[in-house]
């Protein structure tokens, strides 16, 4: 199989976790995986580690809310490494404020992070993906797209934003053959930042019951699932939460 023969995945928001898990799952399977991120050249051990195990893999330093870049990443993309057949949004923007403490620039800019860059991915996502009648998009969500919580106004309403144009996507592009899915993370995952604020909560980690967290390689499997679907049964939106979480 040439390079130009393998399929591409592309994750935005591809961070230590989550997108790392996303990212290995999909070059397990044969995936040309694209990785981008802020800070682009930590993606690096994850692409290396990738190639050693026989994968593929293309970090690449990305600002989502730059229209222009993201325009240039997807055509990048397209030219130099193969044709997309999935995007997977991956940006998170969970940030806490007291609404009072909340100021306009940090508003726009959880905004801007998890939901315009939303819209900029899945319209370059359609560019490339309609005139082939093939691909898939898919959006990562949070308890958040689903209710306001006490001090996440800004993010409640970005997420909420996203999973909107999800919806609007879905019915938009399911008809040309391209599976739109928001994926609803119900849950805390696994992650040191996240046992961290535990911890600063008081909480005793050594009392944490086995799979109370979300690991993120099972994340990164119920991506796999869906865009294994058929498509007389494509799920548009699943929420994904540990057996405890109440």
């Amino acid at each position: 199989m040439t390079q130009k023969q393998k399929p591409v995945a592309l994750v935005v928001g591809a961070g230590d976790y989550i997108g790392t898990e996303i990212s290995t799952r999909f070059a397990q399977e044969g995936y040309a995986v694209c990785m981008g991120r802020r800070n682009g050249e930590l993606l690096e051990p994850i692409a290396e580690e990738i190639r050693n195990d026989g994968g593929e893999a293309y970090p690449f330093t990305l600002d989502a809310r730059d229209e222009d870049a993201v325009i240039a990443l997807f055509k990048n993309i397209e030219h130099e490494i193969g044709s997309l057949e999935v995007v997977i949004f991956n940006i998170g923007a969970n940030v806490n404020f007291p609404i009072r403490d909340t100021t306009s620039r940090v508003f726009r800019k959880v905004w801007e992070m998890a939901c315009f860059s939303g819209f900029l991915c899945g319209r370059e996502a359609a560019n490339y993906m309609v005139p082939r009648n093939n691909g898939s998009i898919f959006f990562t969500g949070a308890t958040a797209s689903l209710r306001g919580g006490k001090g996440y106004a800004a993010f409640a309403a970005a997420k909420f934003g996203l999973r909107a144009m999800a919806q609007s996507l879905a019915r938009e592009l399911g008809p040309q053959n391209i599976h739109v899915a928001h994926l609803i993370i119900d849950s805390g995952v696994d992650t040191a930042w996240v046992r961290e604020r535990m911890s600063e909560r008081g909480e005793d980690l050594s009392q944490l019951p086995p799979d109370q967290l979300m690991n993120p390689a099972s994340v990164a499997e119920a991506y796999w699932n869906l865009h294994q679907q058929s498509r007389d049964a494509w799920t548009f939106e699943t929420e994904l939460r540990p057996y405890g979480e109440a």
